[in-house]
């Protein structure tokens, strides 16, 4: 529902922050690494990327300094048993350079240093997560921005026509969508395959 919140940063606290945007506030739950980059903009305008969600007895929204942090957030709380709140202190307690080579190297012991993080959960994000770190081969790093808000936007677009979400996802992480010249494709340009393959 909410891509991201531009505005000026009214209020900032390690696992929270206000964005006031054309006079209205939100209210966006943040990790650690998104309050360190914050901490510097205090009472400037800022760009926090939003992933909004809806339960019976609330909506929260939470807040991404970058795309690269949501995009793993959305991973790893795609993984049974990683709950948002989990999912949040994973990041504050790693950064995602540092989590996506703990799941690219199997290191379970470095995922389960996490607070709350058992043997069991940390087995299963490594498990889960390995073949959807960006990662081809040779090692490319996880996506880039603008390859990720491709991907994005590809994904919602694929479910729109009426594909299923796991079918979309692992099709999504099975290449890093490059074109032969090593150019990164378009959001057409992965529809169009997407469409082909699907």
């Amino acid at each position: 529902m909410y891509e991201y919140i531009s505005g000026q940063l009214a209020n900032l606290e390690p696992t929270q922050a206000v964005v006031d945007c054309g006079g209205v506030g939100y209210l966006l739950e943040i990790s650690l690494n998104t309050y360190e980059a914050l901490r510097r903009a205090e009472g400037e305008r800022v760009k926090l990327y939003a992933h909004h969600v809806v339960r019976e007895d609330a909506q929260q929204l939470f807040g991404f300094y970058d795309m690269a942090e949501r995009e793993m957030f959305r991973l790893l709380v795609s993984v049974s048993g990683v709950g948002n709140q989990t999912a949040r202190v994973m990041l504050s307690s790693l950064t995602v350079d540092d989590l996506r080579d703990a799941i690219q190297t199997q290191d379970v012991k470095r995922v389960q240093r996490v607070k709350g993080i058992g043997a069991k959960t940390a087995q299963r994000i490594v498990i889960e997560l390995a073949d959807k770190m960006g990662v081809v081969g040779g090692g490319r790093p996880l996506a880039s921005s603008e390859q990720s808000r491709a991907r994005d936007e590809a994904q919602q677009a694929l479910l729109m026509l009426g594909f299923a979400k796991p079918a979309v996802e692992k099709l999504l992480a099975s290449t890093d969508w490059r074109n032969a010249d090593g150019s990164a494709m378009t959001v057409e340009e992965i529809i169009k395959v997407g469409l082909q393959r699907l």
